[in-house]
């Protein structure tokens, strides 16, 4: 792709392209060929920004964890471009196949401890076959661990050169507030993003916007959600009235969106994409590209197709009337009277 800016991820000193790759497919409804020609797809296109999770993926049978960045670590080794990729990993769930619970106790294997965090940082370096991690993130929070401790142990990995930069997810406004004035407080590492939930029709939608937004816009935080297509939903596949096709995740991330507003955020979003000449996800991820503090959306495939097919909203351009009825129609106060109604 041609003509492609980059986007600082915050105030740190990373530049990704527009949408980063997501890779909980990876080992799991991906298999190793197809997610490495997703990955060299992604590289063509000027894409430098992957995204992973140690945990990826442990919630499939025979599964203990860490597929996904071992799958990244032999394409980076074998395509010797690790210097062009902003790898980006994460911390904090259990690690091992069977669950986060073990003889009555919190399982050793997780948490966002200084012991844990350290370990898990080693463990993943080596899975991913590098030296360092671009953005290395707390996947969630860790009620049992202060988060002093939390950041002091990440400021030690970024001492160390193990990490760059560090980042959150899935963190409340008030929990990267009261980060960020913890790490100016005791002279720690900050957080220089956050990986919310966040689409057109995402349970967290309002929060965001009323909330974490604000804040990320007023503090320089970068923003690159997960599910900017709200678990698929935004691709125009399901249709009001039609009964749910068979595929993985359906039932888990599609059917609990289903209403008769979101049918017509969907048919909004075809709409718009028929007069422009593109597809409904490219409008969605278009949508969301203009949205304050917005970085990068990361974005989930299964084959090249689906991923050449997304990678169209890089350069597509929505009208001032075309942005502004795709808000109107997805307001989510709109969707609250609905459901309270």
């Amino acid at each position: 792709m041609s003509d492609i800016t980059y986007r600082r991820l915050g105030r740190s000193g990373l530049h990704l392209f527009p949408l980063g790759l997501g890779s909980m497919q990876f080992g799991w409804s991906a298999d190793e060929a197809t997610s490495q020609r997703i990955m060299d797809a992604y590289y063509a296109a000027g894409g430098n920004f992957i995204d992973t999770a140690d945990i990826y993926t442990i919630w499939t049978p025979g599964n203990p964890g860490g597929i996904s960045e071992e799958i990244i670590g032999r394409w980076m080794k074998a395509r010797g471009n690790r210097k062009g990729v902003v790898v980006a990993t994460k911390v904090r769930g259990p690690m091992g196949e069977g669950g986060s619970q073990g003889r009555g106790t919190v399982h050793q294997r997780e948490g966002l401890s200084r012991r844990w965090i350290i370990q898990a940082c080693e463990d993943s370096l080596k899975r991913l076959q590098t030296d360092y991690i671009d953005l290395y993130q707390t996947h969630f929070i860790d009620p049992h661990t202060p988060i002093e401790e939390t950041l002091s142990a990440l400021s030690e990995l970024v001492r160390r050169g193990y990490v760059r930069y560090i980042g959150c997810s899935n963190y409340s406004a008030w929990r990267l507030m009261q980060s960020l004035w913890t790490s100016d407080r005791r002279g720690l590492e900050a957080f220089v993003s956050i990986q919310p939930e966040y689409s057109l029709l995402s349970p967290t939608r309002a929060n965001f916007e009323r909330e974490l937004m604000p804040v990320c816009a007023e503090y320089g935080i970068g923003v690159i959600p997960w599910s900017p297509l709200g678990g698929g939903v935004l691709t125009g596949k399901y249709k009001r009235g039609a009964p749910l096709p068979d595929s993985i995740r359906a039932d888990e991330n599609a059917r609990r969106r289903f209403s008769e507003h979101t049918f017509d955020v969907v048919e909004a979003l075809e709409r718009v994409a028929e007069r422009g000449g593109s597809k409904p996800a490219q409008v969605a991820l278009a949508w969301m590209l203009e949205q304050p503090a917005m970085t990068a959306p990361i974005i989930g495939a299964n084959s090249v197709e689906q991923l050449q097919e997304l990678l169209g909203a890089v350069t597509l351009r929505l009208s001032t009337e075309d942005l502004a009825e795709i808000s109107r129609v997805s307001d989510w106060e709109r969707a609250r009277t609905e459901l309270e109604n």
